[in-house]
């Protein structure tokens, strides 16, 4: 997929079922690993998805963000819905822009209630039996490790990397991938600074989340941890 190209959870889901789906066929035991709450449930469960935007209304939503800044649009966001934009980061480009995206077709943009009247997001449903387990660790030793990741990628070229990708015209999907504006701009700080809220984002929805085994890997070896895993199966 070219890096000018848009995405969504919506066009994300056929693609996970169908990969998940063709592993257990073959007889392979898949494995889906990390990325936001949403994006894990979305693989994992049968979600009712809100319409895609109507024809040309993406780009034209994406065009005022670029003009404006996703600081304006969260604003009138919240003159629009208040409570969506109180959901929602100032900085989050991909939620205000789909935010916006259901305004305009006429839908209320907030999770999709379940028949329970909660959020499906929290559901412990899924599509096939699985085990979810979520990996924690000490917090120093958590800030450590994403410290030492950012440096990585740094010396690997990712600014290099951002700056070709803005320069083929990267979508707002693109842009909204973790670090892109910051190594974009240099920041290098700042990426680790978002890395750590990121981190404590994806803690705060573990918690939430029914059925997780938490396994604590502050300090072990990779494979002992991957060998309990192995033993909750």
């Amino acid at each position: 997929m070219p890096v000018s190209a848009t995405f969504s959870v919506g066009e994300y889901v056929p693609l996970a079922h169908r990969e998940i789906d063709a592993a257990l066929a073959a007889g392979r035991r898949p494995i889906v690993v990390g990325g936001t709450g949403m994006y894990l449930r979305a693989a994992l469960s049968e979600l009712d998805l809100r319409p895609p935007p109507g024809p040309g209304v993406r780009e034209r939503v994406e065009a005022d963000l670029a003009a404006r800044g996703p600081a304006a649009l969260h604003a009138e966001l919240g003159r629009r819905s208040p409570d969506a934009a109180a959901r929602i980061d100032p900085a989050d480009r991909s939620r205000i822009v789909r935010a916006h995206e259901l305004l305009e077709t006429g839908e209320v943009p907030l999770p999709v209630p379940s028949e329970s009247g909660k959020s499906q997001l929290w559901t412990s449903a899924t599509r096939r039996p699985t085990l979810l387990v979520g990996l924690i660790a000490e917090r120093g030793a958590l800030y450590a490790a994403i410290e030492r990741r950012v440096q990585e990628m740094v010396a690997a070229g990712a600014e290099e990397e951002v700056r070709r990708a803005a320069a083929a015209g990267a979508s707002a999907t693109a842009r909204a991938a973790l670090g892109f504006e910051e190594l974009l701009a240099g920041e290098v700080e700042a990426l680790e600074r978002r890395t750590r809220n990121l981190a404590k984002r994806q803690l705060t929805w573990m918690r939430k989340l029914a059925g997780v085994k938490r396994i604590d890997v502050t300090g072990r070896d990779p494979a002992e941890v991957a060998e309990e895993i192995a033993g909750c199966l």
